[in-house]
């Protein structure tokens, strides 16, 4: 039925990729293992411009990416290294993971929305819970960062499943999260500066 609406399935791509990208804002890898993963056994169709994603040795190095990038935010400190590259790396990722959805836009408007909205909300969203880390380490001397960490990895496989399994859900989801991610995002860092300012004051 929804297959005779105008632009349905440029519509249905943005919110694949609008889904991807937010879980690339969770975790960079885990979300191209998925897609790498699911286009490797055919369940999803892969743009014949990122078949790459579906071969073999692609498959093996996100899978081995994603176990290094979950286990090393339990890694105190290390965890904050990581989140000084992962906001531009969940950028390049989620426009990549949103570009793969669009075949016949043409290649200008397809990296332009990618960068738009892929890259966006990806960035958005790590820029968000990298500052949450930052007000957990400072508020709880890093003991709740565990919770940050199983938290992002477990929105960054929900989010994967759902851009696949059922995208509009996951755009909403993803809109939910962007509006969340800046509000608590921005309660962290005003905690943060406050007790850096009262550190300072004494």
């Amino acid at each position: 039925m929804l297959d005779h609406v105008p632009y349905f399935s440029y519509i249905l791509s943005a919110f694949i990729g609008i889904g991807l990208a937010a879980a690339t804002g969770f975790r960079v890898f885990l979300p191209m293992f998925a897609v790498s993963l699911a286009s490797y056994f055919h369940w999803i169709p892969m743009n014949e411009h990122f078949e790459w994603l579906s071969g073999l040795p692609a498959l093996i190095t996100t899978g081995i990416a994603t176990i290094a990038e979950i286990l090393t935010y339990y890694i105190p400190f290390v965890d904050h290294l990581l989140d000084t590259v992962s906001v531009p790396l969940a950028t390049v990722a989620g426009s990549v993971l949103f570009a793969s959805q669009f075949a016949d836009l043409g290649t200008f408007p397809q990296w332009a929305l990618a960068l738009i909205a892929g890259g966006g909300t990806a960035a958005t969203i790590s820029s968000g819970f990298a500052g949450i880390r930052a007000a957990s380490t400072a508020t709880t001397g890093g003991l709740g960062n565990s919770v940050v960490g199983t938290t992002e990895t477990a929105g960054a496989g929900i989010m994967s499943i759902l851009a696949m399994a059922a995208p509009i859900i996951a755009a909403v989801f993803a809109l939910i999260m962007i509006i969340l991610v800046i509000i608590f995002g921005r309660k962290a860092l005003r905690k943060l500066r406050g007790n850096k300012n009262a550190t300072d004051s004494i």
